[in-house]
């Protein structure tokens, strides 16, 4: 096994090289602008610190989000693109899923939970889901606004940069837990659920929210003469 795993959803590039065991190369940059700038040269970086060639991994991983359109396309089409090229498998995980096995595995949380992971949503949102241990997600993500979910998290263990924007919702916030995606986690718990025969999402955005772009409303439709 040799799984490259990658993730755009949030402000962090991510790529990491995993052999079933161990993590054998990672790198992580935070620059929420040049996703599509820097994650081929993470790829190119990880794979000759660890002295592979592209063409002898056996499987990707990457992370669906939820995040914001443009970056988060950027992963799954590179994913799908390299999946495609080498005839491998494309094996999608939840953004915050990675977020809450990094929070297990540094213990910033307890191994039995519960507690919530929560991301920066923009538009003073937050993309966030509640779980009962580090691999154990209650429910499906949400977006939401912190004031509107307050009731819901006051208290409870917290990890992620939207709990670090909200800290007056998130009042459980862990300021030792993980701020950012990290693709050395994500491909962590896939080698895991590979291992146990688990079952994967598929490599699609998860957006959970409707597009911004619309087409508008009465306009004119011009047609060639």
């Amino acid at each position: 096994m040799l799984l490259l795993a990658l993730d755009t959803a949030t402000p962090a590039i991510t790529v990491a090289l995993h052999d079933g065991e161990r993590v054998l190369a990672a790198r992580d940059q935070v620059d929420a602008r040049r996703h599509g700038e820097l994650l081929l040269p993470a790829v190119d970086a990880v794979l000759a610190e660890a002295g592979r060639a592209l063409n002898e991994v056996t499987g990707l991983v990457v992370g669906v989000g939820p995040g914001p359109y443009t970056g988060l396309r950027v992963g799954l089409v590179t994913a799908s693109g390299f999946g495609a090229a080498l005839g491998i498998p494309v094996h999608g995980l939840c953004t915050l899923d990675g977020l809450a096995y990094a929070a297990g595995r540094s213990g910033a949380v307890g191994g039995d939970g519960p507690f919530v992971v929560a991301t920066d949503a923009r538009r003073k949102e937050v993309y966030w889901a509640r779980y009962a241990d580090a691999r154990t997600r209650v429910g499906e993500p949400r977006v939401d606004r912190p004031a509107d979910i307050a009731a819901e998290v006051a208290g409870v263990p917290a990890v992620g940069a939207g709990a670090r924007l909200y800290p007056e919702t998130f009042t459980g916030l862990r300021e030792d837990g993980p701020e950012h995606q990290s693709a050395a986690a994500l491909a962590a718990l896939a080698a895991e659920r590979l291992a146990a025969g688990e079952p994967f999402p598929p490599p699609l955005p998860m957006y959970l929210r409707r597009p911004d772009a619309k087409v508008p409303a009465g306009y004119k439709v011009v047609t060639p003469r």
